[in-house]
């Protein structure tokens, strides 16, 4: 019985390589089925996501379960293993209970600490589950991760502050405004990241969004895609009057927006606040616009400063529940997946040492050929008992350690120092 993992991330593949090997919901549950059938795989969970496809399982064998699983891509994914093979890592045992440990807890996302990758692996390990491809042990492990997530989520900061600059934005209009609900934002140019920092305001509350695009058409489609209206460009200004929230991202090589221009606005405004978020490049609105009072100005640099101190924070967070939480929690589950092994291990201890003691004893007694029969048993009988002495402390040891911490320690010494993993593979193949 060995667990391990088979995958590929956004570290080790492009985006394109991604998306040949990714799984669809769809194609879940029948790449579940397809993995059943494989020889050496007992137990199995796919998880995949835009960043990452990986396969968990228990199999017999290391080497021909990873072969299983290599397999296993080349025909649900169709594609040549490899093509995609010098891209993959391979883990197995602790290794792979430390690496899934840092996913659910988003320490190995490609943005630290965000949210969503621990509701991807409770889907994953359900889907597997609802498929009868999980047994003891990934039940085990897969429960006991989410709960190491949870216990990282709560017990750290690691996901208390935004790192993208949209989210930032977000972040920074909620200071201004004590409530979001039910304020308007205007979005000034169809820039992606201006788009994208539109759609987060409306998730956090804004009722409505104007849009003014040089093309307005263009303008149109965005509007439809907020549920929102689309007004003409050159009336941008006037319109700044009455929305709370403004986001240029416009490709205009100059300002668009002039500190007179939003003197007079702020004329109309009855002193409310207005919010800018400038993430044009070269900048829409003038820099002196700032500085007029109730007028809230951040452009690209101080979002994302914001943003990469978030991050900061964030990888210190990281380091610390890698440093603590993980480690301690990857203990407790390899002293739980060790302890199974303590018995076959044992087994496999005495017959070896068996098979050892069998063969120098006839080895001996084919040269002393003048003995008794009597004799023969005696010498027989003698070598068991020493074989027996000897073997017993350490069996004893390794009973009692099997379930308390750091006892995997023993069983993997043990495994080294009388080579039955090697045995093991050899007596699988």
């Amino acid at each position: 019985m060995h667990l391990i993992m088979v995958g590929l991330n956004h570290r080790t593949a492009s985006v394109e390589l991604r998306e040949k090997l990714a799984f669809p919901e769809y194609g879940l549950g029948p790449g579940l089925d397809k993995l059943r059938e494989y020889p050496h795989i007992s137990e199995g969970v796919i998880l995949s996501t835009c960043n990452r496809t990986e396969v968990y399982c228990v199999v017999d064998d290391r080497e021909e379960g990873r072969q299983d699983i290599l397999n296993f891509l080349e025909s649900t994914r169709e594609i040549d293993q490899q093509a995609f093979i010098p891209y993959t890592y391979t883990y197995a045992s602790r290794d792979v209970i430390r690496h899934l440990f840092q996913v659910v807890s988003s320490l190995d996302s490609m943005v630290v600490g965000e949210p969503q990758i621990a509701g991807q692996v409770k889907n994953a390990y359900q889907a597997a589950q609802g498929k009868g491809c999980t047994g003891p042990i990934l039940n085990r492990l897969f429960g006991h991760a989410l709960s190491v997530g949870k216990r990282v989520r709560t017990e750290t900061d690691i996901g208390s502050k935004a790192v993208s600059v949209s989210y930032v934005a977000v972040e920074l209009a909620k200071k201004v405004f004590p409530r979001l609900e039910g304020c308007k934002a205007f979005l000034v140019g169809a820039g992606e990241m201006g788009e994208l920092t539109a759609r987060h305001l409306l998730d956090n509350g804004v009722r409505e969004v104007l849009v003014a695009s040089r093309s307005l058409e263009r303008a149109e489609r965005l509007a439809a895609r907020f549920g929102g209206q689309a007004v003409p460009f050159m009336d941008s200004i006037r319109y700044m009057a009455d929305v709370d929230i403004v986001i240029t991202s416009s490709a205009a090589p100059h300002h668009l927006i002039t500190e007179r221009d939003v003197l007079a606005v702020m004329g109309l405004r009855g002193g409310r606040p207005l919010f800018l978020i400038d993430i044009a490049f070269p900048r829409n609105i003038d820099p002196q616009v700032g500085k007029i009072e109730n007028v809230f100005l951040y452009d690209i640099d101080d979002l994302k400063s914001i943003a990469d101190s978030h991050l900061e924070d964030r990888n210190k967070e990281a380091t610390r529940a890698k440093n603590t939480i993980i480690e301690t929690e990857v203990e407790e589950m390899a002293s739980w997946l060790y302890s199974l092994e303590a018995v076959p291990t044992i087994k496999l201890l005495r017959q070896e040492v068996e098979k050892i003691r069998d063969q120098k004893t006839r080895k001996a007694l084919a040269r002393l050929k003048d003995l008794s029969d009597e004799d023969k048993d005696q010498i027989v009988a003698l070598t068991k008992l020493i074989t027996n002495a000897i073997l017993h402390k350490p069996i004893t040891t390794l009973k009692e350690s099997a379930n308390r911490k750091n006892g995997y320690i023993y069983l993997q010494a043990l495994r080294h120092l009388f080579g039955l993993d090697d045995h093991s593979d050899r007596k699988t193949k």
